[in-house]
């Protein structure tokens, strides 16, 4: 006896968007706390990357300590259902002036 084929879930691609911190004061604790709770809104898992380093955006901290300043390119990735509307929501964070 065969037996059928699991059902084929189609794969999300992983998205990827570079952005240029455009925040007047740097990415610190106000732009940092704004990037977890937009991270918070998706399933996808979402990092940050800059300078070798790649942090989750919902650690504040982490965020904080990749010393990223006004006119730093960062990149931003996430897996998972809602990887590009994740990676659109948290540049847009990254690229407004607060």
């Amino acid at each position: 006896m065969e037996l059928p084929a699991p059902a084929q879930v189609p794969a999300v691609p992983p998205a990827t968007a570079e952005a240029t911190v455009r925040l007047p004061a740097n990415l610190h604790a106000r732009p940092a706390g704004a990037l977890a709770r937009a991270a918070a809104a998706f399933r996808s898992t979402v990092r940050i990357e800059h300078a070798g380093r790649s942090v989750s955006p919902t650690g504040i901290l982490a965020v904080m300590g990749l010393g990223a300043t006004r006119g730093t390119e960062v990149t931003v990735r996430a897996e998972g259902e809602d990887a590009a509307a994740a990676v659109a929501a948290l540049a847009l964070v990254l690229t407004e002036a607060e």
